[in-house]
């Protein structure tokens, strides 16, 4: 048939002839026979080195790209090989497999490059095979592209965790976030300090001693570890946990206020105000600033914050940190004496960790946490695919593959 002479020509190995195909009806399957080439000596499983033979096993079948909606089976007997160098007798190591997989590299590559683009439930169902086998590929895809990954060098990363599975369950992600180099270096099981010292373990002291800027939210172990290991770089406080706080203090007042004018029997106007003072005016539909307008016009502890909150925004305006330092400074001032108790709260956070905010702006606004949560929001949506992966293991394995840029085994020819 034409198909042999097409494998030959695209999916040639030296040593090895694609002899007969068929179609079998029956099945929709179309067998390819593979037979060794005359005269050639197979490789040992073990070392890899050239050994003499040993006998021959019963007839393998490897899964191979289906063809027009038929399933392309391989089939081949292995031989066996009686190692001079120490190995033993070993089963024949073939180019187109791996260990006891069924599935030749080719295929795998293949499914996961779709498993990559659709949830690999839909990548089995659409190749006619089975979510494990969509794993076993992207496993070995992603194992291959771990072990022959250059880490350094690494200017920049970021560190942030999300939530995954049921309860309080976390994942630490590290993303390296330079300019011509964006991807996930590694994830970590749960938010602990333990968890984030395998990070730096994975990278070593040479390259964690020339990061020169790093991403992180307050969180007190993150900051300790980032000065331990990495001694020479900024820590840049995340802009969006900051912003994240400030809303968190606005939103406890009017809260409180809002109760406290409940139980007094006072007119509810806080009533459904709670988004007109957390986003940003720009943000905000007409309805929305019609009711901010008319809020504004109360003298109330909710009003005084909001207008703190709108004030601090202009801080991320400023180019020099010595300027920006006096402005935090000022505005800090405003807050303590405002007698508003979790706007003093945030303020004294301000405070504790002023330097730090203040890399950012001695970073010239180079790295900031926007793009640390945009791939956080790719990492959601790789699980929510999935709709939750079961272990961490795989957990892991489908964030590297998504979003580890992670290089990929060379094949004879590409079928994508």
């Amino acid at each position: 048939m034409l198909l042999t002479r097409l494998l030959n020509a695209c999916h040639h190995f030296p040593g090895f002839v694609y002899e007969r195909a068929r179609l079998c009806q029956a099945s929709n399957t179309i067998e390819i026979d593979v037979r060794p080439r005359r005269g050639s000596r197979p490789h040992c499983s073990g070392c890899g080195q050239r050994a003499r033979g040993y006998d021959t096993l019963a007839t393998r079948r490897f899964e191979f790209i289906p063809i027009w909606g038929f399933a392309v089976v391989l089939l081949y007997a292995m031989r066996r090989v009686e190692c001079k160098r120490g190995c033993g007798v070993k089963v024949e190591q073939v180019p187109w497999g791996i260990g006891k997989h069924t599935l030749t590299k080719t295929y795998m590559l293949y499914l996961a490059h779709w498993a990559r683009k659709l949830s690999w439930q839909e990548t089995a169902r659409s190749f006619h095979t089975s979510w494990e086998k969509v794993s076993q590929a992207v496993e070995w895809v992603v194992e291959w592209g771990l072990a022959h990954r250059t880490l350094g060098p690494i200017r920049a990363f970021g560190v942030d965790e999300i939530q995954y599975g049921r309860g309080h369950q976390y994942l630490t992600l590290v993303y390296q976030i330079e300019a011509g180099c964006i991807r996930l270096l590694w994830v970590g099981k749960e938010r602990t300090t333990e968890s984030f010292e395998k990070f730096f373990a994975l990278i070593g002291t040479e390259i964690a001693a020339k990061v020169e800027f790093v991403c992180s939210d307050m969180w007190k172990p993150y900051l300790k570890l980032i000065a331990k290991h990495c001694p020479n770089a900024l820590n840049i406080l995340d802009r969006f946990h900051i912003v994240a706080k400030m809303n968190l203090a606005l939103d406890d007042v009017r809260a409180a206020e809002a109760r406290r004018m409940a139980n007094d029997g006072y007119q509810p106007v806080l009533k459904k105000s709670r988004w007109c003072l957390l986003k940003r005016r720009e943000n905000l539909t007409d309805t929305q600033r019609i009711r901010l307008r008319d809020l504004l016009r109360y003298n109330l502890q909710s009003v005084r914050a909001y207008l703190l909150k709108e004030e601090f925004q202009s801080l991320w305006e400023y180019d020099s940190p010595v300027w920006a330092g006096k402005f935090l400074d000022r505005w800090c001032t405003q807050v303590m004496r405002s007698r508003i108790e979790p706007m003093k709260k945030f303020a004294r956070t301000v405070r504790t960790h002023r330097e730090l905010i203040l890399n950012y702006f001695r970073a010239r606004k180079q790295f900031s946490s926007g793009v640390i949560e945009g791939l956080n929001n790719k990492a959601k949506v790789t699980m929510r695919k999935a709709y939750g992966f079961r272990t961490f293991r795989m957990t892991e394995i489908a964030l590297y593959h998504g979003l580890g840029k992670l290089p990929e085994p060379k094949l004879t020819h590409s079928f994508y």
